[in-house]
């Protein structure tokens, strides 16, 4: 039976450790990031698309839906964000050892699975707002369209990367 437990605290440690540990940049580099940032860089995101498209003005009657989802979609992620930093932050309050003991790997799967429903919802109704506008557009505002999202995609990977880079950068240091 000790055996069983010790396996698994080790199991938990190792586990829950790594996955603190991938969280830790992200959050170091948020908590930096205001709600004005955050509203300034949906702006900028907003007006690049809009502009990328040049739309019509009959085009433009269907982009405040878009806009709207857009803004919403940003508004839940930081919502989301703030709640992974104000966890961390109580979890950097305590010793690990506390961690470990009040660890309920329930609660935080039913936690992952409600902020992976949230954004699924946003994405869905993110897409729902751009197909009306999305089947009036021309051969060149689709191109346009892929275009934009082949480099946001591209710049996505990039940061992704580069926040590797420096978690593995990060744990040489130690």
């Amino acid at each position: 039976m000790l055996k069983i437990a010790a396996v698994g605290a080790t199991a938990l440690v190792v586990t829950a450790s790594s996955l603190a540990y991938a969280q830790a940049p992200a959050v170091r580099s948020l908590e930096r990031v205001t709600e004005a940032d955050v509203a300034h860089l949906t702006d900028a995101r907003v007006n690049v698309v809009k502009s990328a498209l040049q739309l019509t003005p009959d085009q433009e009657k269907l982009w405040p839906a878009i806009e709207d989802a857009i803004r919403a979609r940003a508004k839940d992620r930081q919502t989301r964000v703030a709640n992974v930093a104000k966890e961390a932050a109580e979890l950097r309050d305590r010793s690990p050892i506390e961690n470990l003991r009040d660890r309920n790997p329930v609660d935080f799967l039913s936690q992952r699975a409600d902020a992976l429903a949230q954004r699924g919802a946003d994405l869905k109704k993110l897409a729902d707002a751009w197909r009306p506008l999305y089947q009036t557009l021309t051969p060149e505002q689709k191109r346009r369209m892929a275009a934009l999202a082949i480099v946001t995609l591209r710049e996505l990977r990039n940061a992704t990367e580069r926040r590797r880079i420096r978690a593995e950068e990060d744990e040489d240091e130690f």
